[in-house]
């Protein structure tokens, strides 16, 4: 069967896949709370805040065909933004290409039946002017999401809607090679719960957000900042317009100051350059605020006050005279220090990425030697969960993987290839295998489960970006950088809420973002919003008088940005309903450490049948040419390199 004819079927098929699985309402419990009422029973009840950072991966692309969330085949394809958008072939023909799922297994023009390994892919260009020609964003501010296929293959559309080159603005010199083409048709593609099926269990189990963005259209540096600040130098920006710009790229961060000792400088992985760090990140985040009223004597261990503290010195103040102590924090990143899987010696930072560890980025964390001590490795999150050494007082805790997987786990895939490269546990594509991350967060969930912080803990897991892959999703653009390119808030990514007190299958639809975890976590421990400080104050106003926009802010008081309270289930807070075991987090460690999970048939092991299947039929099969590792293992499925 030729593609063309694959596409027409399918086609066929959508409108009815669109009624069979359309958005389910949920029924909220009784009784029900107002907001406040909500929030007040939390703070009695939750104490540990739980943040499980992974990489690159939209929201489409793991969940896009989950029964009951807006994704791939909620409405037909006509009103589905980018369903079907245009892919040049390797002949230089112009064709169309939409959604398809990234199998198991294909069978070949012989019938022969080859795995496709989908757990290891590519990674696609995922730069913050790749994602915003990838987006296609009007003079309207209403982003299409039509051209991720093009950018792909180094292409883009003119005001004519003619197909040109990106670094030309010419017509294409050349038609895209085979390896440019499958990156392209990677970009459009999906897995389900055969591959990811223990997020898929979290999401039938706990709840779902279906509306959840990336803050920053760019990659996982300015995002990675945004987890802790709403912003990645907004404010910093508006300030100091001309000397000063937001960060939208993965420079390292900075290395501390002149007077910083060797003793307390970040470590650097192997994808940073320390001579070309990028500024000084000088605008409030979350590990200031969380100071409360013990700021000024922590800030005292800075060791360039003037370089770190100048631009939030009002902040300080405001946030010394609240009524709180300080909350406790810390962030977990594997590489920091020692891991088991290091093999370099204790200095090695094997699995460390530099460019991922936000907090680095401002110079009153890096230059502090009390703040210092919050950063720790991923190894010590295991370490201090077992421990039951976590502070009594409770807190917010981050953890990340990297390019390695302290548990020695191995891509099923048996190339040589993959089996070398695909190590990482950070999800990101191109060089994390997806199941060997999803392990890593179930190890890390079934810590929290198996010890005494379960009953007072709420799970945050979510993602930084989306690696430049595909997502329908409509977009809240409120912010352009200094060209007047879409700034901020960009494409959806997976984000998850487990917690005792979590509603169970609830996909929630409220707009979030990553500063809907900041708001959370001001709410629950009474911090102050970084929006309202003094200092972001008055970048507010810069930005609008200066810079001639209003929302160049912390987003953390964009009041229609969510704050994960759609995620718990009134009748569990307040008693009427029993809360979740740890049981319902948990999965069997013998399951967690056996590659493919479920033997690749997760889908039937959870008994879900996700949107993608009608009457039995896999209504989006992957292109024929298809391959997810053009880079890494390039060719087609029946090629030599596929075998290792």
């Amino acid at each position: 069967m030729s593609l063309n004819t694959r596409w027409k079927k399918r086609t066929a098929l959508l409108a009815a896949t669109a009624m069979m699985h359309a958005p389910m309402a949920w029924a909220a419990s009784t009784p029900q709370l107002t907001g406040p009422e909500k929030l007040a029973l939390l703070q009695q009840k939750v104490k540990y805040v739980f943040v499980l950072y992974q990489e690159n991966r939209s929201f489409d692309h793991y969940f896009g065909t989950f029964p009951g969330a807006n994704g791939l085949f909620s409405k037909p394809a006509s009103a589905t933004p980018g369903f079907n958008q245009l892919i040049v072939d390797t002949d230089g023909t112009t064709k169309t290409i939409s959604p398809f799922l990234i199998p198991q297994t294909v069978t070949t023009a012989s019938g022969t039946r080859v795995p496709l390994y989908p757990a290891d892919i590519d990674s696609v260009d995922h730069s913050h002017a790749g994602i915003d020609n990838s987006l296609n964003v009007d003079a309207n501010n209403v982003a299409h999401n039509d051209r991720y296929a093009l950018n792909a293959e180094g292409l883009t559309t003119s005001s004519a809607g003619a197909i040109i080159s990106k670094s030309t603005g010419q017509a294409p010199a050349s038609a895209p090679t085979l390896a440019q083409k499958q990156k392209a048709e990677l970009t459009i593609s999906h897995v389900d719960c055969d591959t990811v099926p223990f997020l898929w269990n979290y999401a039938r189990q706990f709840a779902l957000f279906d509306n959840f963005h990336q803050t920053e259209i760019g990659p996982s540096t300015p995002n990675a900042i945004a987890l802790i600040a709403g912003q990645s130098g907004e404010t910093q920006w508006a300030r100091h317009p001309g000397t000063a710009s937001v960060i939208t790229g993965d420079q390292g961060p900075y290395a501390g100051s002149k007077r910083d000792t060797a003793a307390v400088r970040p470590p650097y992985g192997r994808d940073a350059n320390p001579a070309k760090p990028a500024a000084n990140q000088t605008y409030a985040s979350l590990p200031l605020t969380l100071l409360g009223n013990t700021i000024k004597s922590v800030v005292t261990a800075d060791q360039d006050p003037a370089g770190d503290l100048s631009d939030v010195a009002d902040d300080i103040t405001a946030i010394s005279e609240t009524s709180h102590g300080a909350v406790n924090w810390r962030w977990y990143q594997e590489g920091y220090d020692h891991e088991p899987a290091d093999t370099g010696g204790t200095a090695s930072h094997s699995g460390y990425i530099v460019h991922h560890e936000g907090p680095q980025y401002f110079g009153y964390i890096a230059d502090n030697t009390k703040e210092q001590a919050n950063l720790r490795g991923l190894n010590d999150f295991f370490t201090d969960i077992s421990a039951a050494s976590l502070p009594s007082a409770g807190g917010v805790f981050y953890v990340r993987g990297g390019y390695q997987n302290i548990r020695g786990l191995k891509p099923a895939d048996p190339n040589k290839t993959v089996q070398a490269n695909f190590l990482g546990d950070d999800d990101h594509p191109g060089y994390s295998d997806a199941q060997i991350s999803e392990a890593l967060v179930a190890r890390e969930v079934n810590a929290i489960a198996d010890s005494p912080y379960w009953s007072q803990s709420v799970i945050i897991i979510t993602y930084d970006e989306t690696d430049g892959l595909y997502d329908h999703g409509a977009l809240r653009i409120r912010s352009r950088d200094a060209n007047g390119a879409p700034l901020a808030g960009g494409p959806r990514i997976p984000a998850l809420v487990i917690s005792p007190y979590a509603a169970s299958g609830k996909i929630v639809h409220d707009y979030s973002e990553h500063s809907s975890v900041i708001k959370f976590i001001n709410a629950l421990f009474d911090v102050r919003a970084l929006g309202s400080l003094p200092d972001e104050v008055v970048g507010r106003r810069n930005g609008l008088t200066k810079l001639g926009q209003a929302n160049l802010i912390p987003g953390d008081v964009i009041p229609d940005i969510g704050d994960l309270l759609g995620a718990f289930d009134d009748g569990r807070l307040s008693g009427t309903t029993p809360v979740l075991p740890a049981s319902a987090a948990t999965i069997p460690d013998s399951v967690v450490n056996t590659l493919p999970h479920y033997n690749g048939q997760g889908c039937k092991a959870l008994g879900i049948t996700p949107t993608d299947y009608v009457n039995g039929q896999l209504i989006d099969p992957p292109p024929a040419d298809f391959n997810p590792r053009p880079s890494s293992t390039p060719g087609l499925p029946t090629s030599g390199n596929w075998n290792g």
